[in-house]
């Protein structure tokens, strides 16, 4: 199978994906979530892995616009425990580090350690293994990557701090996409919709009561801008049910009291 990924070996999506589908896969590359969607679509990979939030950070909102802009389905998510390390070419200690590299977000989720080491310069980068990588190749010295223990032993680097992010229960919630319409599951327990409500007072209140009537457990609900209409919202919903006969008669009810409803997906809830 092949499955695209942001990021390159040794990443926190080349990790998901072999806890997801198992390490006999063909891995297709890319540094940026927007080539995601293009990889799908152009048949270069037949599902893809996207990091959709983060249990410190948030929502990922620009990942939202992509599945939803490219009518891509969502087949399945994963919880993975997100563990970060700060490594180095071999004989370096924390002292000799100038300069540390990485994505954003491990920035962010970092930045309590670093403020031990104030004279370290933090610089963002396109993706945390290939950082690693780079830093291999091209044989960095005074320079640190921020990774997971997969890319310091795919690429050789010396691990100088273990588990340095700031929050230790840090999660990231990944989703895996495919291209077909299908959505329609019924050994399905989860679900991700997207709805735009009526301009009428309480509408979205309306439409929470209707999912809760049927017995379905909302774990998740993002607002996004409508861009062709200013000022008007459309909404994110993830939920879990018991019975899919309840979560089918909520959907036909919710349809006749909002303008525009859409399955995103139907699939099974991941362990945490």
């Amino acid at each position: 199978m092949k499955v695209a990924i942001q990021g390159i070996k040794g990443s926190f999506h080349h990790l998901v994906a072999n806890h997801y589908f198992g390490k006999n896969i063909e891995l297709v590359e890319c540094l940026s979530f927007s080539k995601l969607p293009v990889l799908l679509q152009t048949n270069k990979a037949e599902v893809a892995v996207m990091a959709i939030e983060n249990s410190i950070a948030g929502a990922i909102l620009p990942n939202y616009t992509l599945i939803d802009e490219h009518n891509l389905t969502i087949s399945g998510e994963y919880y993975l425990s997100i563990r970060h390390n700060l490594m180095a070419l071999e004989n370096q200690k924390i002292e000799d580090i100038k300069e540390v590299y990485s994505h954003p977000m491990a920035l962010l989720q970092c930045h309590e350690f670093f403020k031990k080491y104030p004279e370290i310069k933090l610089i963002e980068d396109t993706d945390t293994a290939s950082v690693a990588k780079r830093i291999q190749k091209q044989k960095l010295k005074g320079v640190g990557a921020i990774a997971s223990t997969t890319a310091a032993d795919i690429y050789k680097l010396k691990i100088l701090a273990a588990d340095i992010q700031t929050i230790t229960n840090n999660a990231t919630r990944f989703f895996v996409l495919t291209k077909s319409e299908n959505k329609h599951s019924v050994s399905a327990n989860k679900a991700s919709i997207k709805f735009i409500a009526s301009d009428e007072t309480g509408s979205l209140a309306e439409v929470l009561t209707i999912l809760a009537k049927h017995h379905l457990n909302l774990s998740k609900i993002q607002s996004l801008p409508v861009m062709e209409t200013p000022w008007k919202y459309a909404f994110f919903a993830d939920f879990i049910f018991n019975s899919y006969a309840d979560y089918f008669n909520a959907l036909e009810e919710v349809k006749h009291k909002v303008e525009m409803l859409q399955v995103l997906g139907e699939y099974t809830k991941s362990k945490r």
